[in-house]
C-alpha cells in the first residue's frame, strides 16, 4: 500500500479548512466525507511513520506536575544566608504568585532581577529594546539582558552569590531563553558564582527534529550545534553546556539543577501562562518551530493579528483560505509586516493537533509552497533565514525545490550526532 505524503495531507487540510470558512460549518455530507478521508490519511501516514520505540504522550495540566519553582523544600535552604540574583520573567511562577514575589515573602534575599527578551513582566514585544529599571511592584532593581547588553557584567552581578534562573521555554532553538542561560552561565563561570535552575517542563520537549546548526552560523537566535527542535528541559540545557564545556572558554559552572517531579518527555504539558505576547496558547507554541522559518522570509506569520503564529500569508497569495490584516499592536507588534496591508493565506489552528504531536517532528510543505508561490522568488528569502535555520543549505535546497523527505534526510547524521549527546544529560524519562 502506498502511504499519502505530507502534500496531499496539507491539501486535504487546505480543503476542510476552505469549506469551514466558506459554510461557516460543515454540512452533514461533507463534514463525514472530508472527516473519513482526512482521518484515515492521518492515520495511515502516522501509522506508517511511527516508530516501536516510542512511547505514548500524555496530555498534563499544572497541578499534575510540580515545577522546580514549587518545589521550595527542596531549594529555599541552599538560598539561606545567601544574596541572590534571579532571572525571571512573567512566566515565573509559584502557583499564581510571581516566583520573585514568593520569595521575598519567605525571607529570601534578592538583590537584582535580570530581565530577559520581552522583559520582566513580559509587556515587550519580540526584538523591542529592554530598558534597565525598577520594578513597581517588588522595589527591585531589573537589569535587562536584551539588545546590546545580553551577558550579565561585573557590575550586574556585584555582591551575589547565586544566580536563580527560572523561565519557561517553549524548546525551539530560535527562542532566546537558552541564550540568556548560556550568557549567565558563562558571566557565572568567569566570576566563581553558582547558578541554580528552577526547571520547567518543555511543552515542545516530545521530540527531536530539525537542521543542526552550524557553528559558523552562531547568533542570539541559535548560539551552539543543535537542532531546532532539542526536546531539552532548561535543566537540562544547562547540564548539556556545562558538561559539553560549550561556555565560553570551555568553562563550566557551579550548577544545581531543582528537578521536577512527574514529569516526562513523553508529557504535553499545557502552559498556564502565554510564555511571550506572540505565542499566546498552545497552537502556537506547537505550531512555532514550523513557523519560526517565515520570519526570515517575506511571508507573515500573523504577527500584529489576534493569531499570531497561527496564520501565514502575504498579499497577493492565491492558494489561500483566509485573509488577515496586520496592525500595530503595543507590546506584542508594534511594527509588524504588512502593518495595514490586506494579506491572504493560510489559517492554521488545528493543524498541530493533526501533525506535530502524531508526526513529532517539524513541517516543511507550507515553507515549500509558499517559496514556490511567491510573485519574486528571488526576494522571497531575507539574511536572517539562515540565521534561523543555522546554515545555508535549507535555503538553497528550498530554492532548488528539492521535496521535504530529501531534505530531512540530510539532517540524519546530524540529529544521531546530537541525540547521543542529548542522552547523556537527560533528567526524566524520554520518548525513545
Amino acid at each position: 500500500m502506498q502511504i499519502p505524503n505530507q502534500k496531499i495531507i496539507g491539501r486535504v487540510y487546505a480543503t476542510v479548512a476552505k469549506d469551514i470558512r466558506l459554510h461557516g460549518k460543515f454540512t452533514a455530507v461533507p463534514m463525514k466525507r472530508y472527516k473519513l478521508l482526512f482521518n484515515t490519511i492521518v492515520f495511515l501516514h502516522f501509522f506508517a511513520s511511527c516508530r516501536a520505540q516510542e512511547l505514548p504522550l500524555h496530555v498534563k495540566y499544572p497541578g499534575d506536575l510540580k515545577t522546580g519553582a514549587e518545589l521550595t523544600e527542596d531549594y529555599l535552604p541552599l538560598l539561606q544566608n545567601k544574596t541572590i540574583g534571579i532571572v525571571a520573567n512573567h512566566t515565573s511562577r509559584i502557583g499564581n504568585t510571581h516566583v520573585v514575589d514568593s520569595l521575598l515573602s519567605l525571607g529570601v534575599r534578592i538583590k537584582c532581577v535580570y530581565a530577559p527578551e520581552h522583559g520582566f513582566r513580559g509587556e515587550a514585544g519580540a526584538g523591542e529594546k529592554i530598558s534597565d529599571g525598577k520594578d513597581e511592584r517588588s522595589g527591585l532593581p531589573v537589569v535587562s539582558l536584551y539588545g546590546k547588553h545580553m551577558k550579565p557584567d561585573s557590575n550586574d552581578l556585584a555582591g551575589i552569590d547565586l544566580v536563580v534562573f527560572d523561565i519557561q521555554d517553549v524548546g525551539a532553538r530560535f527562542y532566546t531563553y537558552i541564550s540568556t542561560l548560556q550568557y549567565v552561565m558563562e558571566a557565572c563561570a568567569e566570576k566563581g558564582i553558582g547558578v541554580m535552575v528552577l526547571d520547567r517542563p518543555n511543552p515542545n520537549g516530545f521530540y527531536v527534529d530539525g537542521p543542526v546548526l552550524k557553528k559558523e552560523y552562531k547568533s542570539f537566535v541559535g548560539m551552539q550545534s543543535v537542532p531546532v527542535v532539542y526536546g531539552m528541559t532548561m535543566g537540562e540545557y544547562a547540564k548539556m553546556l556545562n558538561g559539553e564545556r560549550w561556555l565560553a572558554g570551555g568553562k563550566s559552572c557551579e550548577l544545581k539543577v531543582i528537578r521536577m517531579r512527574d514529569y516526562t518527555h513523553t508529557d504535553l504539558y499545557q502552559l498556564p501562562v502565554s510564555p511571550s505576547p506572540n505565542l499566546p496558547n498552545m497552537s502556537a507554541v506547537y505550531l512555532y518551530p514550523s513557523l519560526c522559518f517565515f520570519e526570515g522570509t517575506r511571508v507573515s506569520v500573523g504577527r500584529g493579528t489576534t493569531k499570531p503564529f497561527q496564520l501565514i500569508g502575504f498579499p497577493g497569495y492565491r492558494d489561500g483560505d483566509t485573509a488577515f490584516t496586520p496592525v500595530s499592536i503595543p507590546g506584542v507588534a508594534p511594527t509588524p509586516p504588512y502593518r495595514d496591508t490586506l494579506c491572504n493565506g493560510l489559517r492554521l489552528t488545528g493543524f498541530e493537533e493533526l501533525y506535530p504531536k502524531k508526526y513529532r517532528q517539524i513541517y516543511l510543505y507550507w515553507l515549500l509552497a509558499m517559496a514556490r508561490t511567491y510573485p519574486d522568488t528571488d526576494k522571497f528569502f531575507i539574511d536572517f533565514f539562515n540565521k534561523l535555520s543555522g546554515n545555508s543549505e535549507l535555503m538553497q535546497q528550498v530554492k532548488n525545490g528539492m521535496q521535504e523527505s530529501v531534505i530531512r534526510d540530510t539532517w540524519k547524521s546530524d540529529l544521531a550526532s546530537f541525540k547521543k549527546i542529548r542522552k547523556k544529560y537527560l533528567l526524566y524519562q524520554d520518548f525513545e
